[in-house]
């Protein structure tokens, strides 16, 4: 009973950060990119983040990188953007003001970290990784600290993986 708790408990916590992250990262709510909508494209070739205005004109490259720029996430405030890079040679997490600049590396791990999505109050940072050999939902502070596996078990990561991609 108690292990069907804590599951309970850690699905609503997670499905908690990623609808705040799936909102902000569409640009829908007040305040949240400033009626901008941050996307993936390969357009040019390679995998960049861009942004427009929601009615899709002002198209803008903001990353200009040549190493893959994908799934990227509003901050609540629309001032940053989280997103993952390959420019390390494997998947980690970045974060970048809303404009592209002041590009910061946050996860430094062998292992896949992905799917990055800020809390609805924006201090902390979602994303999932296999650093522990399994798929996981990791929670860190907005500046990259305090990286903390919060699903930390097999039976839930295997079992629920892909509600992680809300």
């Amino acid at each position: 009973m108690k292990k069907l708790l804590f599951v309970l408990l850690v699905i609503t916590l997670a499905v908690s950060l990623l609808i705040g992250c799936t909102l902000v990262t569409q640009g829908k709510g007040e305040g949240e990119g400033g009626g901008k909508i941050a996307f993936r494209s390969y357009r040019d070739g390679n995998d960049e983040i861009y942004v427009m205005n929601a009615d899709g004109s002002n198209q803008t490259n903001i990353t200009n990188n040549p190493a893959g720029d994908l799934l990227p996430c509003f901050s609540p405030d629309g001032t940053k953007i989280a997103f993952t890079s390959w420019r390390d040679g494997n998947y980690e997490i970045y974060v970048m003001n809303a404009d592209g600049s002041n590009q910061t590396r946050l996860t430094n791990n062998p292992a896949w970290d992905r799917w990055p999505c800020f809390s609805p109050d924006g201090t902390k940072i979602a994303f999932t990784s296999d650093r522990d050999g399994y798929p996981a939902i990791y929670v860190m502070n907005a500046d990259g600290s305090n990286q903390t596996n919060i699903t930390n078990t097999l039976f839930f990561t295997r079992g629920n993986y892909d509600c992680i991609y809300i």
